[in-house]
């Protein structure tokens, strides 16, 4: 076994356990629907008019990839946590526009080239073995003017700890980030031009005002935008 593989195994395993619990923050009632609008705006005005072809790297239980469906795109979500994909396609089972959820690596999605208007992603970059790999194979898919937009922030600026075991030494590269520039640089060597960074305002007050996950703790959140050259 390879370090890359063993390194995400252990994501994959991580993620599969604490899918349930992380689908329950997503829906709490107070919050639910004020997420979805404002997470739809911001979305919204990163992305191309509705409808498009978009795929949700990292998809988790779905929260994006039911998001932009619902505003009329037409989305495929993938994810290697086997736990997270049966709880998004048992979301997905009552939407009337529902995403395609198919198992994906995405860090190289096994997809066809050009089949996508749009890349998206809600805190992907910092669980990527390899984020300049990553962001070159989304290019692939891209057509030519697609974009990829990536919501994510320095969750772990402190270190990260053992939350993956032992890490490979260059793996997860972004986990332990300072700043966001350090996100939107390596958007820049994978490929991506007029990398724009949008701090969420909107994320952050309704942070503030009805709480975070437990564990975490409130810090700016940012929508990260690059387009195919």
């Amino acid at each position: 076994m390879n370090h890359d593989t063993g390194l995400q195994d252990t994501i994959n395993e991580y993620w599969t356990e604490r899918a349930p619990s992380y689908d329950a923050y997503q829906q709490r009632p107070e919050r639910r629907d004020l997420d979805l609008e404002v997470w739809g705006r911001a979305w919204s005005s990163a992305l191309p008019p509705a409808p498009a072809d978009v795929l949700d790297v990292g998809t988790g239980s779905g929260h994006v990839a039911r998001l932009l469906a619902g505003l009329g795109h037409r989305v495929t979500g993938i994810d290697l946590s086997a736990g997270m994909l049966a709880i998004a396609e048992q979301h997905a089972a009552t939407d009337r526009r529902a995403p395609r959820f198919l198992e994906g690596d995405a860090v190289d999605p096994d997809l066809p080239p050009e089949s996508f208007d749009a890349v998206v992603g809600r805190y992907v970059m910092w669980t990527l073995r390899d984020p300049e790999a990553a962001v070159g194979n989304w290019l692939r898919l891209l057509r030519p003017g697609g974009v990829v937009a990536m919501a994510d922030s320095t969750w772990f600026a402190d270190g990260l700890g053992d939350l993956y075991g032992e890490r490979p030494a260059g793996r997860l590269p972004l986990a332990e980030a300072r700043s966001i520039e350090e996100v939107r640089d390596a958007m820049v060597r994978g490929g991506l031009a007029d990398v724009t960074v949008t701090p969420l305002a909107e994320v952050l007050e309704l942070d503030r005002r009805l709480g975070v996950a437990p564990g975490h703790d409130v810090v700016v959140q940012y929508l990260l935008v690059g387009r195919k050259a």
